[in-house]
């Protein structure tokens, strides 16, 4: 059995990006590790400990992963402003990228892991924590010696699609819809789509343990509402698949692997 690692910027990142691709791993008995980032939150935490990691325990173990790590950071926030670091911890995106890749490569080397999921150079929809993390993660696997990294995408034009049908909804997207062409990837970069649709039961209980989130007023937090909404099985047909780009390599064959453990051609 291997062991997986899903790098991912700020609790709750984990749901949509690689939720089903690790409950469908552990189900098959391989070993799955979340590590983050950040622990989401802006401010300081005064000694107390993190809620959304709190929220993150809860989260993996309904997709039955066996592990999660922080790398102590705190959430640099999305936006024009880059506010100054809380008095307890510094932001990820004022970090040293080669000491956080240490820190990322450190919890490689001790689990032993064979592949590293992480995100794609645009960071998806251009969070400066999430191109961090392509980053740090990139580096984390040279230095731990993992050979295969997978960045967690999203086809660039069905993400467009998607986000213009759901803006005529009225859900907030505060940016220039214009921008999308440049966000996640385009599908001739796209190496694997694993068929997560057996997992959406386990997706949805993950999903709603961000309470926290949810709970707000953020693009993050209407998403996930309408989704908790869906039924179970109509759940399953909206997020069937999950997308990864293998780094150095190329889908050649125009169809993309169905098993993360099947390697692209480099």
């Amino acid at each position: 059995m291997a062991t997986v690692v899903a790098f991912h910027a700020h609790p709750d990142d984990e749901t949509l990006l690689t939720g089903g691709t690790l409950a469908g791993l552990s189900a098959a008995g391989h070993r799955t590790v979340i590590v983050v980032a950040t622990d989401g939150h802006m401010a300081d935490l005064d000694g107390r400990k993190a809620l959304r990691l709190g929220e993150l325990e809860a989260s993996a173990a309904a997709l039955g992963v066996h592990r999660v790590a922080h790398l102590g950071y705190a959430d640099s926030g999305h936006g024009p402003v880059l506010y100054a670091d809380p008095p307890d911890r510094m932001r990820f995106a004022r970090a040293d990228p080669e000491d956080a890749a240490r820190r990322l490569a450190a919890i490689l080397r001790e689990e032993n892991a064979e592949i590293l999921l992480s995100y794609d150079r645009n960071g998806g929809y251009g969070h400066r924590d999430h191109i961090r993390v392509h980053e740090v993660g990139k580096r984390a696997a040279e230095f731990a010696g993992v050979a295969r990294v997978l960045d967690a995408t999203l086809p660039r034009d069905g993400y467009a699609r998607l986000v213009r049908a759901l803006t005529r909804l009225g859900l907030p997207f505060h940016y220039d819809l214009s921008v999308l062409d440049s966000f996640y990837s385009p599908r001739s970069a796209i190496t694997h789509r694993i068929d997560v649709s057996a997992q959406a039961a386990r997706r949805k209980r993950a999903l709603a343990a961000h309470r926290s989130i949810i709970e707000g007023s953020s693009r993050f937090a209407a998403i996930a509402k309408v989704l908790l909404r869906m039924p179970t099985p109509v759940l399953a047909r909206v997020m069937r698949w999950e997308w990864f780009a293998e780094e150095g390599a190329t889908s050649t064959s125009g169809t993309p692997l169905d098993d993360i453990f099947r390697p692209a051609s480099r």
